[in-house]
């Protein structure tokens, strides 16, 4: 059976990205990485050309690629977060360096794009009650990073 693995395209900073990640994510994991001697022809100034790691149990691959591709909003990893506490937690440390956009979403200082989203944002979102629904779509869209007090209190009416 096939498995799909997101491959992500780093400009010569894979190597502090796998050190970020895996400060970042308590269960990280690097789990191969291909390195090239220094002064090697292609070779980043970082040395890590290829990785294999894994973040909240997903694999991914990445490579130092060079300035050819840049990362675009248009793919972002989600992080589906237990609490409040969790989503400070990853918003605080991912936005490091970064820029916060809107709506739970933000780019890490290695132009990655992440959604730090509370668990219980899809089930307010999903309230059979249309009202209660909309409150929390507007309240969720004048918000940066998402707050799931004013989520619930929106809810509440």
């Amino acid at each position: 059976m096939a498995r799909v693995t997101p491959f992500l395209w780093f400009d010569g900073q894979l190597g502090a990205a796998l050190e970020t990640y895996s400060r970042i994510f308590g269960d990280a994991a690097v789990l191969e990485v291909t390195r090239l001697p220094a002064g090697a022809p292609g070779a980043p100034a970082d040395g890590v050309l290829s990785a294999r790691f894994t973040l909240g149990g997903q694999e991914i691959l990445a490579m130092n690629g060079g300035s050819q591709h840049a990362f675009t909003p248009a793919f972002s990893l989600f992080i589906a977060c237990a609490d409040q506490a969790e989503v400070d937690h990853y918003w605080d440390a991912l936005l490091d360096g970064g820029q916060a956009s809107q709506c739970g979403w933000l780019t890490d200082r290695f132009g990655l794009t992440w959604q730090v989203v509370p668990d219980v944002l899809g089930e307010l979102l999903s309230d059979p009650d249309q009202a209660r629904a909309g409150r929390v779509m507007s309240a969720m869209l004048g918000m940066v990073k998402l707050d799931v007090a004013a989520l619930v209190a929106a809810a509440r009416g």
